[in-house]
């Protein structure tokens, strides 16, 4: 099966990609193109599918660009291939062509910025927590330090849990109206006590009150899709061991 890729308009002629579980060497409950290293996924199948990754990505393996995701607002700035261990951020930005910046999801928001006029891009994984404690923010202000103008940068949301699949509990509600009573507007009744959190209605909120050129989300729910794309709290509803990640790329 060839590898099913979700793009933007809104980034062209930037090459990048939202890459589907479709096409991948994962067997199992990781079926599919399961990028996640740290996965108890075979490693050889991890391996291959990042290779076909950084096939339609146009680069070499070594340089598919990932960081230690830890639910932070830490950007890091990359000229070259990471030697070593990765860094423990959650977004990447560069102006160096020929870097392909991933992020790897299965719920949380992958977000994959360009600034075309300038030649500088960047990718954020953004749940909840890097959300709201400005992860999308952070990389809009580390792209400037490239020379991007956030004007002129475009950012899209790719496939992430819609907020008909995310439901919380009423101190998850709380702690965003702490923040700011303005926040309620993400939330919907559900039964009883619980609420759902729009996710992705949050990312864009956050990422045009930044004032970013143009955003989307490419309306692509995780948690609803179980052929296309791997879900962390599907998989826990399922009681699963464990479960596939996701991979978005961007490059120069």
């Amino acid at each position: 099966m060839t590898l099913e890729i979700l793009t933007s308009d809104l980034l062209s002629p930037i090459r990048h990609g939202f890459f589907s579980r479709r096409g991948g060497a994962s067997s199992g409950i990781f079926a599919g193109l399961n990028c996640g290293v740290g996965s108890s996924d075979q490693s050889q199948a991890v391996a291959l599918n990042r290779r076909r990754v950084a096939e339609a990505m146009d680069v070499e393996p070594d340089a598919l660009i990932g960081v230690h995701q830890v639910h932070s607002p830490v950007v890091v700035t990359v000229e070259g291939p990471i030697e070593g261990e990765k860094p423990k951020a959650d977004a990447i930005v560069t102006a160096t062509p020929g870097l392909a910046l991933t992020i790897l999801t299965a719920d949380c928001q992958p977000v994959l910025f360009a600034d075309s006029h300038a030649k500088v891009i960047g990718a954020a994984h953004a749940g909840w927590r890097g959300a709201r404690d400005g992860v999308l923010e952070a990389t809009l202000d580390a792209m400037e330090a490239l020379g991007a103008q956030r004007g002129n940068t475009t950012a899209v949301i790719g496939p992430s849990i819609s907020q008909r699949a995310y439901e919380v509990g009423p101190e998850f509600l709380d702690d965003f109206i702490a923040d700011s009573h303005e926040n309620t507007r993400f939330f919907a009744n559900g039964q009883g006590d619980r609420v759902h959190f729009d996710l992705p209605g949050f990312g864009l909120h956050k990422l045009r009150l930044a004032g970013v050129g143009q955003a989307e989300w490419t309306r692509h729910c995780t948690y609803s899709d179980p052929d296309r794309f791997y879900s962390y709290r599907r998989a826990t509803h399922a009681q699963e061991a464990d479960y596939g990640r996701l991979i978005s790329a961007i490059r120069l």
